[in-house]
């Protein structure tokens, strides 16, 4: 009888290999069947709907790439790489960097770069110096394509406030998102309110309000026996936003126009006369060194020493005074208003897209995710910036901070639209310098004005 014959190799490798195959599906499989992290990442990367396109995005202030400690709270805050992470997720294959600078420089620096084409998506407070370049992409077109996007979102006259004009239009269009908030308002500590026995200023304070309860909180406070100031303003570089709001609260203005071409100034107007009077007679309450930014070294201190305090920014308030437990003393009081219902200077910085990106579908898609209550709130809860979104009114963290937030929303929603056309340009320092000059004593109010409009009238013809 013949037997058969066995070879090793002949059986043992077919075995081999399925016993092998299924060492390497079980390798590479969880128990639900899908792929890796590793592996699902590398396949975002190739295969992803975005494969192969980076943005770069541009940023100015205070943001970090890493985690980092915050200065004045403490406390530690994450880094952008936190969006990073989520937008490259959201959009598979895509990829973003930063491009980080500090306030300081910002407009020289942001001309070269755009010009040189150095980024994708650009933080653009000065959106009206470049979208008559022609280095701007018009958002309208992407926005009147996106269903999954709305204007709604944003708070009252915020996206009003960033229209612009652009090369060829003579109507005022969407060339930026609002990304971040800011606003203006005024100013007070309540506990020298309660120690002098005064009323606390009201929503909407007037002129003569401001100035009959400056005067009563000044001099040697009854209860401390300090030296007290009822007013502090700052009387220097940005003192024209502060006299162009006090004009707004008389029905007045700063001019009229947008365009270059239509701009009149009414710089001398009896508003604004009237209003370099009142800040001169307010000098009376107020410490020495108004026009050099001194005197107020220990407000938002437990030992402050000024009652009032106009033109407060978010930014200089918020933060500070949870830090140091001060919210209950700190409160807020609209700037003025007309009888609209309009008046303070609109501030805060919108993203744009430069005309010369590569990736413009893109920019777009993060233009909506930086506007997202994902982005937004990184910017309130770590970048310590004011959010442009009306949802932020229902978060969490801003109801803690509820006592200062809430009304700095509200100032959001009622700055002068558009805003000032000429706020980075040579006229803003010409009416600030003769503010200074009024307030000096170098000049007369009346000549102050009157040199700030002729000469601000000479530049717009000039330009």
């Amino acid at each position: 009888m013949i037997r058969p014959v066995f070879r090793r190799g002949t059986f043992l490798t077919p075995l081999f290999m399925v016993l092998l195959s299924v060492v390497i599906v079980g390798c590479s499989t969880n128990p639900g069947g899908s792929s890796t992290d590793s592996e699902q990442k590398a396949t975002n990367t190739v295969d992803g709907e975005w494969a192969g396109q980076t943005i770069k995005v541009q940023l100015i202030g205070d943001f970090d790439m890493e985690s980092s400690t915050d200065p004045i709270t403490g406390e530690k805050t994450k880094g952008l790489t936190v969006l990073k992470e989520e937008f490259e997720k959201q959009y598979p294959g895509a990829k973003v960097e930063f491009i980080l600078m500090p306030w300081e420089g910002y407009t020289e620096k942001t001309q070269a770069m755009i010009t040189s084409g150095e980024a994708d998506v650009y933080q653009m407070p000065g959106v009206a110096d470049y979208a008559p370049q022609d280095v701007l992409e018009p958002l309208q077109p992407y926005i009147d394509k996106d269903d999954d996007f709305s204007l709604d979102i944003f708070i009252d006259n915020q996206v009003d406030g960033w229209k612009v004009l652009g090369p060829d239009s003579d109507e005022l269009q969407i060339w930026g998102l609002p990304f971040l908030g800011d606003a203006r308002f005024i100013a007070y500590d309540k506990e020298l309110f309660d120690q002098w026995g005064v009323e606390y200023l009201s929503e909407f304070p007037t002129m003569e309000e401001i100035e009959e309860k400056a005067k009563k909180m000044t001099g040697t406070n009854p209860e401390t026996g300090e030296q007290n100031y009822g007013i502090w303003f700052r009387g220097d570089y940005d003192s024209a936003f502060r006299l162009v709001n006090i004009a707004e609260g008389q029905n007045g203005q700063w001019g009229t126009g947008f365009a270059w071409d239509e701009i009149e100034f009414e710089f001398d107007s009896p508003e604004m006369v009237n209003g370099l009077n009142w800040l001169l007679d307010l000098q009376e309450y107020a410490p020495k060194g108004i026009v050099s930014n001194q005197g107020n070294e220990k407000w938002l201190t437990k030992d402050n020493n000024i009652a009032i305090l106009l033109n407060q920014g978010p930014g200089d308030i918020v933060k500070k005074s949870y830090a140091q437990g001060l919210e209950d003393r700190i409160g807020i009081a609209q700037e003025f208003k007309n009888d609209e219902g309009i008046g303070g200077m609109f501030a805060g910085s919108p993203i744009a897209i430069a005309k010369n990106s590569k990736n413009k579908d893109l920019a777009w898609e993060w233009l909506k995710f930086a506007t997202s209550d994902f982005a937004q709130k990184y910017v309130f809860e770590e970048a310590g910036g004011i959010p442009a979104v009306k949802s932020a009114n229902d978060w969490d963290s801003v109801k803690e901070k509820d006592k200062l937030m809430l009304p700095v929303l509200e100032a959001m929603g009622t700055p002068w639209t558009p805003r000032y056309p000429w706020a980075s340009s040579q006229p803003r320092y010409i009416l600030s310098s003769e503010i200074e000059a009024a307030l000096t004593g170098e000049r007369s109010t009346e000549k102050a004005l009157e040199k700030a409009q002729k000469e601000s009238t000479e530049w717009l013809e000039n330009r």
